[in-house]
């Protein structure tokens, strides 16, 4: 099984609207985007930036576990990270 790691802390992208961290897994380097209007269907509302940073980092080990399933699943975007949405959350949500 691959060995996962999370070096950096989530970050606010203005650019791309999302949360952002890194993920790597071996030879893999990728970034991880939690855009917010994913964030919206899970929040609940449309998070300001700083309201979005704050729900990743609370809850950090779903969108991990979010991370690791699409990376298993080989469900890369064409620009080589990953885009999670409000689905690929919920689906390893506990």
């Amino acid at each position: 099984m691959p060995l996962f790691m999370f070096p950096d802390d989530p970050s606010w992208n203005e650019e791309a609207d999302a949360v952002e961290f890194a993920v790597e897994v071996g030879e893999y380097h990728g970034r991880v985007f939690v855009p917010r209007r994913a964030l919206q269907t899970l929040a609940g509302h449309l998070p300001k930036p700083d309201e979005a940073l704050q729900y990743v980092c609370l809850n950090r080990p779903v969108f991990d576990k979010a991370v690791e399933a699409r990376i298993m699943d080989r469900k890369l975007d064409p620009d080589a990270n990953v885009h999670l949405t409000a689905r690929d959350v919920r689906r390893v949500a506990p």
